[in-house]
């Protein structure tokens, strides 16, 4: 079963959507993770899920 480790971020109101999406776009590149969820609430403000695997180190001795 794959496992994953999850970052909430909120972003207020007045964020434009190309400082959104370059946001994001750092946390892919440098970070790895990857979007699983984004929510636009009515007041404009943003809640956004990103996940990434957490990968478990085995001994093979």
């Amino acid at each position: 079963m794959v496992e994953y480790t999850y970052l909430v971020l909120r972003l207020p109101r007045g964020t434009t959507r190309d400082t959104a999406r370059r946001m994001l776009t750092e946390h892919a590149e440098h970070g790895g993770w990857e979007l699983d969820r984004l929510r636009l609430y009515p007041d404009g403000s943003r809640r956004i899920r990103l996940r990434r695997k957490v990968i478990r180190q085995v001994r093979t001795f």
